[in-house]
């Protein structure tokens, strides 16, 4: 009985593991709106960005969004035979203007922080990202300017595989009030963090960072998992990160690379003052929090995705999860092709002199000789 409940438990699980190759664009009605993000104070983006805007509005009837900064660059704005397409673009700011919920398609020009700036303007819903590689690193820009036409055409036409990156959904709760077993309300190990005042709430798709900030002292804070303490972190600080996340400063510190459709959190010690303290990966519905120890010297620093750092100080904590609105990138190639396209090509993963093979006159060889 209890080998058929296994049986069955498999088989259940089993139909659950989606074919990566099943992931495709199909769009519901045509793309109308698209964002176009470029990498600012780059002043070789500016032909590709003209290109591709003007392959957009004149030949696609594409309604283009554009920021308004991006606009206002002196390249752009002195450029008589580019005055017509740029009076048809709309414009936004940042923090002012939400334009989640009219978005089609997101076209980025950059390196990959030009995806991770496209992820933090959508803090819900994100519409497919294409990203074309005109940066530094390019490791999540899979697509070359060269053939832009060619493969805007295709996804237009929805024959494109996709990514879903997941993304963390992040918390900071202020003046939390932490009960412990010391008053005698909850068992040793557990917190609470109902109380407090969320300052901040955001979606992360690399990574959040703690670190020890300007202090010498080593940074010395706790980690819970769904609401029980795991360890402590003692030494410069703590990664928590997504798959997608895995190949950027997690990398750095020694954590293992994740394919980004594995649903998972890494977590990862900055310089830990252990030996013993490895990098783990924790399943994708857990939450993790994290607060001061409070024994701790020194106050910490949080950023996320590199980007509104701010100190934590004691009775606050950070919550963090999966988040239910992964960031949909279009694969050039498919997502398996394209990842590993992408260690070889900008992390150089594995390569080294190939091993010579031995002279065909190998008979009476010994096996030890080199």
């Amino acid at each position: 009985e209890f080998g058929l409940c296994y049986l069955i438990l498999l088989i259940v699980v089993l139909r659950h593991i989606q074919d990566p190759a099943s992931q495709r664009l199909t769009w519901n009605k045509p793309p109308v709106n698209v964002l176009v993000i470029r990498k600012i104070r780059d002043e070789s983006l500016v032909e590709p960005f003209k290109e591709l805007c003007h392959f957009l509005v004149e030949e696609k009837g594409m309604l283009v969004f554009v920021e308004r900064r991006v606009v206002a660059d002196v390249s752009l704005t002195t450029d008589e035979t580019f005055a017509s397409i740029r009076n048809q673009l709309c414009t936004f700011r940042e923090g002012y203007d939400d334009i989640s919920h009219c978005i089609d398609l997101i076209i980025c020009l950059g390196g990959d922080g030009t995806l991770l700036y496209a992820s933090s303007l959508f803090q819900g819903s994100v519409p497919p990202v294409m990203a074309f590689h005109l940066g530094s690193l390019g490791f999540l820009t899979p697509f070359k300017f060269e053939s832009y036409k060619t493969e805007v055409a295709k996804v237009f036409e929805g024959n494109a595989a996709i990514t879903l990156r997941s993304r963390l959904k992040v918390k900071v709760v202020k003046d939390m009030l932490q009960r412990t077993e010391h008053n005698g309300l909850l068992p040793h190990g557990h917190t609470n963090s109902e109380a407090g005042n969320i300052t901040l709430q955001m979606q992360v798709l690399n990574e959040v960072v703690v670190d020890r900030g300007p202090s010498s002292y080593l940074s010395n804070v706790d980690l819970y998992l769904d609401g029980r303490l795991i360890t402590s972190v003692q030494g410069d600080g703590v990664i928590v990160s997504t798959p997608t996340g895995s190949t950027a400063y997690a990398a750095a510190a020694g954590a293992s690379m994740i394919h980004p459709n594995v649903p998972a959190i890494m977590v990862t010690p900055i310089c830990p003052h252990s030996l013993s303290f490895r990098p783990i990966v924790v399943p994708a519905g857990v939450e993790l929090m994290i607060t001061l120890s409070p024994d701790a010297r020194n106050t910490c620093w949080v950023s996320f995705d590199g980007r509104k750092r701010q100190e934590i100080r004691h009775g606050d904590c950070i919550k963090i999860t999966t988040s239910c609105y992964p960031v949909p990138s279009i694969c050039c190639h498919d997502l398996v092709y394209d990842w590993f396209e992408s260690l070889a090509q900008c992390l150089h993963w594995n390569v080294r002199k190939k091993q010579a093979r031995l002279a065909d006159d190998v008979s009476g060889s010994s096996d030890t000789e080199n």
